[in-house]
């Protein structure tokens, strides 16, 4: 009987041990989110609540004010101040690792599949459309990019090929100069991938910081950076390798310098968020607008009703309380001046009836006061003195 309970207990731990296997291989435990840096208006709490990968874009959108399409009950994104926006929001896609000790909060993700941020990208042309301001997503590995608004011509210096990525990295204000390779060589394409992702965030950073002006308007900023140098040293030396090792610490700190950077250019107004993931379960494909989904959207929503809160919300919300405000004491005072007129005639009014001069409202200076005549009637004739 005991050889018995110890095989059904050997059993059940390797049923057990298989389910946890196969739940991580369909990818429900892989990846990290972490928040670098983040303003107090937007509040991170702490725990381990798992965060599902097709819900990054809705996070990012909810903290810079704007509606999602369907609710989040995540616990590890709070309230926060709702008059108080970040005027930035920076995410960092790291392939090749699930997790990478970094300074903030992290959550677990829960299921690692591509996401984009091209929902958040469009809510921003839509509501400051005329402010034009800085989107900015980027992929240096895959030469992808994607720049509208006011990063056209500021970043429009942004080496973005792989070649414009490795001649930048031997000019004389590149990072090499002053970042220690350790076991990483300058002499292998592997290496120098890697390397040139983090001229990238430097880069960005020192364009940045040449118009500062650009942090200080009215309109929110997006930047979507995702990295992959990372994983392809893994892929040549293996993780447990050296040159891997190496590369995730001078990736770490990078990545905090790069963070710390974007936080301050905003004066401390900017949420910046870095996703680890080992690999996606399957490629990313990006979502086209044509006018079947439009007739099918509105076939959804037939009403065309707008969504509960936008980025306007809080300038609409002031606009409306100050208004009441104001006029609640316009009718408070006007009630009070109305009283003391109220109060001043009925004081005439018993001065004129009990036979005695009515001096509360005619000055001595200006008038001869006449006795009031038995019948209660009074005249009163001025002269000028």
């Amino acid at each position: 009987m005991a050889d018995m309970g110890q095989r059904g207990g050997a059993g059940r731990a390797l049923g057990l041990a298989a389910l946890v296997a196969a739940v991580c291989v369909a990818g429900v435990c892989g990846g990290e989110f972490s928040i670098l840096r983040s303003p107090q208006s937007v509040v991170f709490r702490d725990g381990s609540w798992p965060i599902p990968g097709e819900r990054i874009p809705d996070v990012a959108a909810l903290t810079m004010g704007f509606s999602v399409e369907e609710d989040l009950p995540w616990p590890g994104l709070g309230v926060g101040d709702l008059f108080h926006r970040p005027q930035a929001t920076v995410l960092v896609t790291v392939k090749g690792v699930d997790k990478l000790p970094v300074k903030g909060v992290s959550y677990p993700i829960e299921n690692a599949v591509p996401f984009s941020l091209d929902s958040v990208a469009n809510a921003i042309h839509t509501l400051f459309s005329e402010e034009m301001p800085v989107v900015l997503q980027l992929a240096p590995s895959e030469e992808r990019v994607y720049m509208v608004g006011k990063a056209n011509t500021v970043f429009e210096d942004l080496s973005v090929t792989l070649r414009q990525l490795r001649n930048r990295l031997f000019q004389d204000s590149s990072i090499l100069s002053s970042l220690p390779l350790s076991s990483l060589s300058r002499n292998n394409e592997v290496d120098l991938l890697f390397l040139s992702e983090l001229q990238v965030l430097h880069d960005i950073a020192s364009l940045l910081s040449r118009h500062k002006h650009l942090a200080k308007d009215h309109s929110p900023d997006l930047y979507s950076l995702e990295l992959s140098g990372l994983e392809e040293i893994g892929k040549r030396y293996g993780e447990d390798s050296q040159q891997f090792k190496d590369a995730s610490q001078i990736l770490v700190d990078s990545l905090q310098k790069f963070a710390d950077e974007m936080f301050n250019l905003y004066g401390g107004n900017a949420v910046v968020e870095v996703v680890a993931v080992k690999e996606f379960n399957s490629p990313l494909s990006r979502k086209t607008r044509s006018i079947l989904q439009a007739s099918q959207s509105n076939k959804e929503n037939p009403y065309n009703l707008a969504y509960a809160y936008n980025y306007n919300y809080s300038v609409i919300f002031n606009i409306v309380l100050w208004m009441m405000i104001g006029l609640a004491l316009a009718v408070i005072m006007g009630r009070e001046s109305t009283d003391v007129n109220k109060q001043d005639v009925s004081v005439l009014l018993a001065d004129v009836y009990t036979n005695q001069p009515a001096l509360a409202l005619i000055p001595q200076h200006q008038c001869v006061i006449i006795p009031v005549s038995d019948c209660g009637a009074a005249s009163v004739e001025a002269h000028a003195q």
